[in-house]
């Protein structure tokens, strides 16, 4: 049985370089492993936030997108996140997709990849303590992408 990986982009911000980035680490997981990736794209996820009566731990949920969001997730046998550091924390719409769900992500390995202007390194650790309580089981090491600042400020190629 072939393994599915999702590699979730956890930035939905318009001009991000999250898809490009997903692709890579998509890319070098495909060439290297035998394991089936998909790359899921938050901004393609309608995940309203708290709109669930009931909390996430009971999997009792009534909303058609948590449903389909709890069914993606636990289709998953691992997890990669690709998220840039954001005022040295991480993105509201990855901490919502997580939140969405709870028993779906217990067990499954992470692997954490950020990127920004310091690397993400304070981003990684959050998430890794999120990982953490959600009882995941977050692998190291937890590759950090330093971008320039003409990659962030004036949109240069990432390959520069």
């Amino acid at each position: 049985m072939t393994k599915r990986v999702l590699v979730i982009m956890g930035s939905v911000r318009a001009g991000r370089h999250c898809p490009a980035i997903a692709q890579w680490v998509s890319g070098v997981g495909q060439e290297r492993t035998d394991l089936e990736i998909e790359i899921i794209d938050l901004a393609e996820w309608l995940l309203p936030m708290d709109d669930e009566p009931g909390i996430p731990a009971l999997g009792l949920y009534e909303q058609h997108h948590s449903k389909a969001w709890g069914q993606k997730v636990a289709q998953a046998h691992g997890f990669v996140f690709v998220t840039p550091q954001y005022n040295w924390g991480y993105p509201a719409a990855l901490k919502n997709a997580i939140d969405h769900c709870y028993l779906e992500w217990k067990g499954k390995p992470l692997l954490i990849v950020t990127y920004g202007g310091h690397g993400g390194g304070k981003c990684a650790i959050q998430l890794r303590q999120v990982a953490d309580g959600l009882k995941m089981k977050p692998v190291s090491p937890m590759p950090a992408i330093t971008l320039s600042n003409a990659v962030i400020r004036e949109n240069a190629p990432l390959d520069a």
